[in-house]
């Protein structure tokens, strides 16, 4: 009954609209929170730009930014074990740390 549902679920079928379908490029991602969201901001740092910019922001509830954290971790493991280990920079500050942003409020 599980590989029903697995399958089911792999099988789901969505549209995406022609001015989504391109993507954003997002180098910079601040996540934020309340009692009942979670924030993503997904930002864009290129040299030159004073400031960086908010590129799309995602509202989500605490149920599917779980969902999200486990979806991304389970493709990083696909993807490790199909293409090495992605090395993570030293020199480079974790993702919501580069700026001094409110953490933990949305």
């Amino acid at each position: 009954m599980e590989d029903n549902k697995n399958q089911d679920q792999q099988q789901q079928r969505f549209d995406v609209s022609p001015d989504v379908i391109g993507g954003i490029y997002s180098n910079l991602a601040v996540i934020s929170h309340s009692p009942t969201d979670f924030v993503a901001d997904f930002l864009s740092m290129l040299p030159g730009m004073p400031r960086p910019q908010v590129r799309s922001r995602v509202i989500m509830s605490p149920e599917n930014a779980k969902r999200l954290a486990m979806a991304l971790s389970d493709n990083i493991k696909k993807y490790e074990s199909m293409y090495g280990t992605i090395n993570l920079s030293n020199n480079q500050m974790p993702m919501a740390s580069a700026f001094k942003l409110p953490q933990g409020e949305a």
